[in-house]
């Protein structure tokens, strides 16, 4: 361990490569903004200690290979070096010092002046970048040499070229989650020392320079030869912002290829290997990061995977990741051997699918056999492992973000859309393993799409079951269905099979009924709070289906599904036409004939619940129906809300009653119901059920009483 050491002493005669076992950039505003703090904070006169800044020397057969930094290696005499930890921070620093410079640079008075000629303080905008950001070689200046940079050339390193540092003719650029935060991060200091500068001035900003590399300190450590690199890099980075486990799979993987002797696994092969684990990760890391808005979580993919790939358990936590590191990819798997006959004219490679299968037995033919040792886990098993990570990536993306995808057909598009917003639960790696076999066409995946879908409604929106339901049953069938041990008809026919329980046929019939009972016994706890059918959670979905319906109909979308469930103070999305608080006398007229305690069944039951294309002000519910079917003006003659008659296809069929009674309510209620039969392959037994089912069976008191006494 030496002497504590500042960045300018660090970045003196040093380059620093990120290697390919390591994660990307993984600060986020949480960290940044700790980093600014402390900065700004910190005394002038005082140091603050960073933490540890582990290092290992690259020796010559690998930075030999390092094209753009080999010169300053052998020409000017600087030690090149692999992060093992503090790459975060040291990112974080050069971040921060380009930032500067651009700073530096955007001031009025250097527009036009070459970075020779711009100074903070004594230090020029060349010194400041040659010193800790980019050299060029003299004297033709082609080659731009980073001291800080990533091994790989992978789209961190180039986005942080071209984007970051600047340089200029990138091409395209592949953008991944780590790319987002080298941008995020960016932003966050270009702003703030912006900020801070027409504030302050320019003797602030050199005052934050200096804090920056001079004040702030690392203990340096050089890791020796002898030490394992990866199992350190695992160690050390549960300090900082703890590793996903994604990452540290990479790492463990990247590490076990080095575990191989030299019989099974060669040196060209070892390579070649390595660069499929990075390019799978690469390729990973560009689809959970390609919808900037929102980039998926790494450690739900890998879940997802792993249902897809290895047997699903039903124990809780973190099952997978010790499943793959503890039991799959480790170290010993590696190192135990078994013995493997092969014949000396073909050689053949077992393949473990799961640690508990046993060993195939494989006929070898052949004039001669003979007898080798070859690990327990093979290459062959890492290599079919991460090309199925690679391929499941973007499959597992159009997932997530069906709309406007040209990988996907308009049918896949629409259903997974749908899938989506109903609250897709556990069926995602189904989906994503139907994608997965080149023996599955895209009308196939559209059949298991709808099937899933209905399942979805029935059982989970109507029949009110436990969101675990069969849940590992359907983990199973994602990785039965990849393997090609089932089909989708089979998938399909299991889904149908799991709803049986909520139909019957009457004795002396052929017709099978909806059994709702448990569906009318969840809005009934609804009704006793006055929301009813308001706070069913299908009931935007629902609603919004049968708006789609229309649409499709009649064309002119008129409803946004995500304004439609974004929810707003004093604004209403879902309008009580008949409203809950019915004060005007056009609603006490109407409603007179049925008692009080009967009356919040029609404020709250389906039939009277109406999507609207813009929310409106709760205070504006109240309004009679012929004022709601017409647009309302202020005193400024300000539209302040939209009638139905201009509405959402809903609003345009509600406008189209003479009035709102009743009568009414119930007459709507059937038409959803109807809709629900005909969308979902469910059909209730007669009116009576459906007027049941919607709370208004007391409008039918004669066949109550013949119900009660049939019963």
């Amino acid at each position: 361990m030496n002497e504590l050491e500042s960045l300018k002493g660090i970045f003196k005669d040093r380059i620093f490569k990120i290697p390919d076992y390591q994660r990307g950039y993984a600060w986020t505003t949480r960290q940044l903004k700790d980093f600014w703090e402390d900065l700004v904070n910190l005394p002038s006169d005082r140091f603050h200690y960073t933490g540890l800044l582990s290092l290992k020397k690259a020796d010559r057969s690998t930075w030999n290979n390092w094209n753009d930094e080999r010169w300053l290696i052998e020409e000017r005499g600087f030690k090149p070096f692999h992060i093992v930890d503090g790459q975060q921070r040291l990112t974080t620093f050069v971040i921060f010092i380009q930032s500067i410079s651009e700073l530096l640079k955007s001031i009025p008075e250097n527009i036009d002046k070459t970075d020779e000629e711009i100074y903070l303080g004594s230090f020029s905008v060349k010194a400041i970048k040659e010193e800790y950001l980019v050299v060029e070689r003299p004297p033709q200046f082609i080659i731009k040499t980073y001291k800080f940079g990533y091994e790989v050339d992978n789209p961190s390193f180039k986005y942080l070229r071209h984007k970051i540092f600047l340089e200029s003719n990138s091409g395209t650029i592949q953008e991944t989650f780590y790319t987002l935060n080298l941008e995020n991060a960016k932003r966050f200091f270009k702003e703030n020392l912006q900020n801070y500068f027409d504030k302050y001035g320019l003797p602030e900003i050199e005052a934050l320079f200096k804090k920056i590399t001079q004040n702030l300190t690392f203990n340096i450590y050089e890791i020796s030869d002898d030490f394992d690199v990866f199992v350190a890099f695992e160690t050390m980075n549960n300090r900082g912002k703890k590793l996903s486990n994604l990452e540290l799979l990479k790492n463990r993987l990247i590490y076990l290829t080095t575990l191989y002797d030299g019989k099974e696994l060669k040196s060209d092969e070892r390579n070649a290997l390595r660069e499929k684990i990075n390019d799978a990760w690469k390729e990973v890391y560009y689809q959970l990061g390609r919808n900037k808005r929102n980039p998926l979580n790494d450690d739900d993919f890998l879940v997802a995977h792993w249902i897809m790939y290895f047997q699903y358990t039903r124990e809780k936590g973190d099952d997978y990741i010790r499943f793959l590191l503890e039991h799959k990819f480790t170290p010993q798997n590696v190192y135990t051997k078994t013995e493997v006959k092969i014949s000396t004219l073909q050689e053949i490679e077992e393949i473990w699918e799961d640690e508990d299968v046993e060993q195939k037995e494989v006929e070898i033919n052949g004039d001669e056999e003979i007898t080798v040792l070859r690990s327990k886990l093979s290459p062959k098993e890492i290599e079919d492992y991460v090309n199925s990570l690679k391929s499941a990536a973007v499959h597992w993306y159009n997932t997530h973000n069906p709309i406007n995808n040209n990988d996907l057909t308009p049918n896949e598009s629409l259903w997974i859309d749908r899938l989506n917003r109903i609250g897709i639960i556990y069926f995602r790696p189904l989906l994503t393993a139907s994608f997965l076999s080149k023996n599955i066409d895209s009308k196939d995946r559209v059949r298991l799409f709808k099937a899933i879908e209905r399942f979805i409604f029935i059982v989970f929106r109507l029949s009110r079951a436990f969101a675990s339901y069969r849940n590992s049953e359907f983990y199973k069938a994602a990785r039965q269905l990849r393997n090609g041990e089932l089909s989708i008809n089979n998938i399909i026919q299991r889904l149908n099979d799991r709803m049986d329980y909520l139909f019957y046929t009457p004795e002396g019939t052929d017709e099978t009924y909806f059994y709702y009972s448990n569906f009318r016994i969840f809005i009934e706890k609804k009704f006793k709070n006055s929301t009813g059918f308001y706070d069913w959670n299908g009931l935007r979905y629902f609603l919004y289906e049968y708006e789609m319906d229309k649409v499709r109909q009649r064309g002119s979308q008129k409803i946004d599904w995500k304004l439609f469930v974004k929810s707003e103070k004093d604004k209403v999305s879902i309008e009580h036409i008949y409203p809950q608080m019915p004060t005007h006398k056009c609603w006490k007229e109407g409603f007179k004939e049925y008692k009080k305690s009967q009356r919040p069944y029609f404020q709250g039951t389906l039939g009277n619940l109406l999507p609207l294309s813009q929310s409106i002000n709760s205070s504006l519910q109240n309004d009679c129906f012929e004022k709601k079917k017409k647009a309302k003006y202020n005193d400024r003659n300000e539209k302040i809300r939209q009638g139905y008659s201009d509405g959402s296809h809903s609003e345009i069929e509600v406008a189209g009653y003479d009035e709102w009674n009743p009568e009414s309510i119930l007459n709507r209620g059937n038409r959803l119901l109807e809709f629900m039969e005909k969308r979902w392959k469910l059909k209730f037994e007669n009116e009576y059920a459906k007027a049941e089912l919607l709370f208004l069976n007391f409008m039918f008191p004669d066949e109550e009483e013949d119900n009660q006494a049939d019963e």
